[in-house]
């Protein structure tokens, strides 16, 4: 795929702000913040991605001859301004969390420190690539926790909002934990392991069930897994794929990887009994594999009824995020740079206490438990602050505040998640591979709680405000109080 000019992947907004910064000569370095309020699907966390697509994004951001003709087209931008874009380039810094984290709301999960004209550009796209693939990444994880082990695979390209959601929720789907797609273009561009089985066509344009299932073992004896249900699955299709097996097993060529999927009707019920012929037949290795508009609660139901299912097939529910198709992630001004080189913190107030923002420049520790390694809460902060693990911490809500944690020193540990990405414009980050990014997510799954991961009510993880930032948050408060 080639890469394509998203630089006018913009609001209009943007742009028309981008002028008004211009010709008020207004372009001190701010600080903006990517956070979200809320995890979707009603999960204990969610699951950052997309980090990759921003890098991208950001290094071949520019104005082409052709955006800039567009724009004069409108007869709303200066010439002065229009000559300005042409020669526009990313300078500023970035610091992001890591693709594959766990994080919570409220916290930043990309901070832009830039002038404030390129800082505005860059808002639409990086809540666009974030928020789709933090999404499904996250909702992903819902579906593979719910599998309790078996492998989840993305069958959801036909079903998603067009190429890219298509594309780019194959990637997030695989941070979150599949096991592989049956998008080819996700496997060849990230270099993911390809799956699927065939379709009920393949069955339909053969003569019989029978002939269909032996032609499709001829060419695939590595790899055959075959649809049963076309016609009747328990009278024809597993007792035609048992047939096919054993002639292969008496011929001296045993099928070496292989099984039947289920698409249709009683999952629990069909999977259960073809298990038994299966197994009666003498082909216990054979595996069952399982789709047919597939979520995690369905599948948590099917795993308490005992489902003799491996593997599952997930589409439709997965890929769009059907009970929760947003993420929710905002950008919002946290900071400006004054005439001394200090940043000023900036807030934003609402009668909507979760819509107050947090000022400053800030940076985010992750305190896990000594003992267990598990997550225990996650402290916000000034840029700068530093903590002794030997001594106390105390940990308090920012918002019911009597709410209150000490950590004896010695008992825990913290890390920094904020990492440099992009510093005076440069790539200073190396993103890892995919695989290599579901590898560390699945490290991160693990140092949540069991209370936290579960689907229904979950545990809520704590993330907290340090005293500074606390109390320069309040008295901005108090100061906007006593103006009204």
């Amino acid at each position: 795929m080639n890469r394509q000019d998203l630089t006018l992947l913009t609001d209009f907004y943007e742009l028309t702000m981008m002028q008004g910064y211009y010709e008020e000569k207004q372009n001190e370095t701010v600080i903006f913040d990517v956070f979200f309020r809320q995890n979707p699907c009603s999960n204990g966390y969610s699951v950052c991605a997309g980090l990759e697509q921003v890098i991208d994004y950001v290094k071949n951001l520019n104005f082409t001859y052709e955006d800039v003709d567009y724009l004069r087209s409108l007869h709303i931008f200066s010439e002065d301004f229009l000559h300005y874009l042409s020669g526009f380039h990313f300078s500023g810094d970035i610091y992001a969390i890591p693709e594959g984290t766990v994080v919570f709301p409220k916290e930043p999960l990309l901070k832009v420190i830039a002038p404030i004209m390129e800082a505005q550009l860059v808002e639409t796209a990086i809540l666009n690539i974030i928020n789709h693939q933090s999404l499904i990444a996250t909702k992903t994880s819902r579906i593979v926790f719910a599998a309790d082990g078996d492998g989840i695979m993305e069958f959801g390209l036909r079903r998603a909002q067009g190429p890219d959601a298509g594309l780019y929720g194959a990637r997030a789907a695989m941070i979150g934990g599949c096991v592989g797609t049956s998008n080819v273009l996700a496997g060849q561009l990230f270099d993911v392991p390809v799956m699927g089985t065939h379709a009920h066509s393949w069955i339909m344009s053969f003569k019989d069930e029978y002939t269909a299932f032996k032609n499709y073992a001829k060419m695939y004896p590595d790899n055959c897994t075959l649809l049963v249900d076309t016609y009747d699955t328990l009278k024809s299709g597993v007792p035609n794929a048992i047939r096919v097996f054993r002639e292969f097993k008496e011929s001296g060529h045993p099928l070496k990887k292989y099984g039947i999927r289920l698409d249709s009707g009683d999952l629990a019920y069909l999977s259960k009994e073809a298990r038994k012929m299966l197994d009666a037949a003498g082909f216990e290795d054979a595996t069952i594999c399982a789709s047919n508009d597939l979520d995690e609660f369905l599948l948590h139901d099917l795993k308490m009824q005992k489902a003799a299912i491996d593997s599952w097939g997930v589409g439709t529910n997965l890929i769009t995020s059907k009970d929760c198709p947003s993420f929710g992630g905002v950008y919002k001004l946290a900071a400006i740079k004054n005439q001394d080189g200090e940043f000023i913190p900036k807030i934003k107030i609402s009668e909507n206490t979760e819509k107050i923002t947090n000022p400053g420049n800030k940076t985010i520790y992750r305190i896990y438990d000594k003992e267990t390694g598990k997550l225990k809460a996650d402290l916000i902060c000034f840029a700068g602050e530093e903590y002794d693990t030997n001594e106390d911490l105390l940990l308090f809500d920012p918002i019911e505040t009597w709410k209150k944690t000490r950590l004896p020193g010695g008992t825990y540990t913290m890390r920094e998640i904020l990492v440099p990405v992009f510093i005076n414009g440069e790539c200073v980050y190396n993103s890892p591979s995919v695989m290599e990014i579901a590898a560390y997510c699945k490290q991160e799954k693990d140092t949540l709680w069991d209370e936290t991961k579960r689907l229904f009510y979950p545990h809520r993880i704590h993330v907290d405000l340090s005293q500074k930032l606390y109390d320069v948050k309040k008295s901005l408060l108090d100061q906007m109080s006593i103006s009204d």
